[in-house]
């Protein structure tokens, strides 16, 4: 069973629950970064968003089979009070909850049912431990999300062309790629960054950023850049809990290999994952 599966059995079983990305994250053993992308890369969906749409799903059948009290059912499914639920009925279906109830069809709403996962994968890659030295970084920061990770590579064009080239105190060495925590609705900074020696003040709309050192599971992606989406799949839902190590909240590194041509997208690189230092399966 993935790590994402678990995460389904967990938000299934306690649907009547309170549960938080950091409940869920504790009930399968891993830290809130671990868990959103585990979820986020195997399914799509980020965790809370996830957790949101099944409720208000199960919610939905609760009143089109005529539920006298939407109040209870609002309280049944996590929310505290009428006009909560109200929101966050009509944001998911366009419809309100006495709407639907007046109804008593949900035939025009857009169900969540819940998610299948597990499919046979190719066997999972297998992580060595590598220390990371700390590192100054400058990059274009950009917001991204499961759904719209396929804007990187124009992000990397942007970067190399109109920037890249006029950072200052640069140091040797292949740009790197930075992804930073998600929060919980699936949300994370992705950067494209240069290390630089010195970390002076950088121009809009450039951000500097200091990376801790650590201890760090490295995984290598040989195949197409384009594939590194089935690479990061298997290290958050399989490779990482085969190898009992728990993913710390720091930021994601990608290291292209020198041989990496970014015209053709070949070369490989390497995913640097920090590690957290004490608890279960952590970095010693």
């Amino acid at each position: 069973m993935s790590l994402a599966d678990k995460a389904l059995w967990v938000i299934e079983r306690n649907s009547g629950r309170e549960l938080t990305l950091g409940s869920i994250a504790t009930a399968c053993n891993v830290s809130r970064s671990h868990l959103a992308n585990a979820f986020g890369t195997a399914s799509g969906w980020p965790v809370m968003a996830y957790l949101r749409a099944r409720r208000l799903s199960e919610a939905a059948k609760r009143l089109a089979a005529g539920a006298p009290d939407i109040l209870s059912v609002a309280l049944e499914f996590g929310y505290g009070s009428h006009e909560a639920f109200t929101r966050a009925f009509r944001d998911q279906f366009g419809a309100t909850p006495e709407e639907v109830r007046n109804s008593g069809s949900v035939g025009r709403l857009e169900l969540v049912a819940p998610l299948r996962l597990t499919n046979g994968r190719a066997q999972a890659p297998i992580p060595t431990l590598r220390e990371l030295r700390r590192l100054r970084l400058v990059g274009l920061s950009a917001p991204c999300s499961y759904e719209s990770a396929i804007g990187i590579p124009a992000q990397w064009q942007s970067f190399m062309c109109d920037h890249y080239p006029d950072i200052p105190d640069k140091a040797p060495g292949i740009p790197i790629g930075v992804c930073r925590a998600p929060d919980e609705d699936g949300c994370f900074e992705y950067m494209c960054a240069a290390e630089v020696r010195l970390v002076s003040s950088p121009r809009k709309p450039l951000a500097a950023l200091d990376v801790e050192p650590g201890t760090c599971a490295v995984f290598d992606h040989r195949d197409h850049v384009s594939t590194i989406y089935d690479t990061y799949t298997a290290i958050w839902n399989e490779a990482l809990p085969a190898a009992g190590l728990n993913a710390a909240n720091g930021p994601v590194l990608e290291f292209h290999n020198e041989a990496f041509d970014p015209g053709t997208g070949l070369g490989g690189l390497t995913i640097w994952i920090p590690l957290e230092r004490n608890g279960n399966g952590s970095a010693t």
